[in-house]
């Protein structure tokens, strides 16, 4: 990704999701104008929590994993958190620490898709919780969740971090996780987005001309949903099976743009057919998935696409995977 597009004076990522491609930008960049942006209200309000508040969201987020408050706190935040976070999209400075902190601990112990999408048909009604899958959802009183086990495995440990071993340490001589560990794990987060600008809202907010008009080169990470053809249905809270059309039809009418070095990602049988000679593919095999890894009687989930996935990449980018397509027939 950064080979591809360097250090760009400004980057903007419209889905920004888990953070993981500005995360991993190269420190020695000198390029500081970052923009990021998700539509789903709970992730744009952690990043944005986090970045002002670490040692709040890292107070909400140290519990143990237990199915009960899982479950309680997954239906709080369909509704109270919701409700709480509805200023998101129109106040650049609203945050809450506390949904921030209890979303994040929730997603990190939750198996599956539908993490507060409020889909599922367990309600809070008049103070009860009702299943009520067998009637259909009637406005506001449709925000249910989902009844599901938390990780029972090791990746259901929470968000609790551990320190690395010291030297000649042996594992059963460190202690528990402490609140310390993920307080400053958090803290390194929260420096990390000092000046970032965390947006709310529809991905081509932060993609118009206006948008762009900061530095000579502008990178930009397109990594919409992919379509629901092909892909996990309701896999995120704020979910859009088609979206990934739009935004290969905006990066293919902006990749002459030579102030652009822009990167689309998605599997490579969404985009192959339509994508110009000029933009370069990259693909390659992402790791296995908690669902695919794991065993179900004497069946392995199906983990194909993991093999699907690629980028593209727009002709201002500097790879020399783009200038000479390479990669084209086969995964690296």
């Amino acid at each position: 990704m950064w080979a591809a597009l360097g250090d760009v004076d400004q980057y903007v990522e419209p889905f920004f999701g888990s953070g993981a491609v500005l995360l991993g930008r190269p420190a020695w960049h000198k390029g500081t104008c970052e923009t990021v942006n998700d539509a789903d209200q709970f992730l744009a309000n952690f990043w944005r929590a986090l970045e002002h508040d670490p040692d709040a969201v890292a107070a909400y987020a140290d519990r143990p994993v237990n199915e009960a408050d899982l479950f309680a706190i997954h239906l709080w935040l369909v509704i109270e958190g919701r409700n709480r976070i509805a200023a998101m999209e129109a106040d650049p400075d609203f945050f809450d620490a506390k949904v921030a902190g209890w979303w994040v601990w929730g997603i990190n112990a939750w198996i599956g898709s539908s993490w507060c999408s409020g889909k599922g048909p367990w309600q809070n009604i008049d103070g009860k919780v009702v299943n009520v899958c067998q009637r259909p959802h009637l406005g506001d009183a449709g925000r249910g969740v989902n009844r599901k086990l938390p990780h029972l495995g090791d990746a259901g440990r929470g968000v609790n971090r551990k320190r690395p071993l010291l030297a000649g340490e042996r594992s059963s001589e460190r202690g528990p996780t402490a609140r310390e560990d993920l307080r400053d794990y958090f803290q390194q987060l929260a420096a990390r987005l000092r000046k970032v600008r965390v947006c709310c809202g529809d991905w081509s907010r932060v993609v118009t001309d206006g948008a762009l008009s900061y530095g000579d080169k502008v990178g930009i990470f397109l990594d919409p949903p992919y379509l629901g053809d092909l892909r996990t249905a309701d896999l995120y809270s704020c979910d859009d099976h088609t979206i990934s059309i739009a935004v290969r039809d905006w990066a293919i009418a902006n990749g002459e743009n030579p102030r652009y070095r822009i990167v689309l990602a998605g599997y490579v049988q969404e985009h192959q057919d339509a994508m110009p000679d000029s933009w370069g593919l990259y693909r390659y095999s992402a790791s296995k998935s908690y669902g695919t890894t794991a065993a179900v009687g004497k069946k392995k989930g199906n983990d194909s696409n993991r093999h699907n996935e690629a980028l593209w990449l727009s002709p201002g980018c500097l790879t020399e995977l783009n200038r000479h397509a390479l990669f084209k027939d086969e995964p690296a």
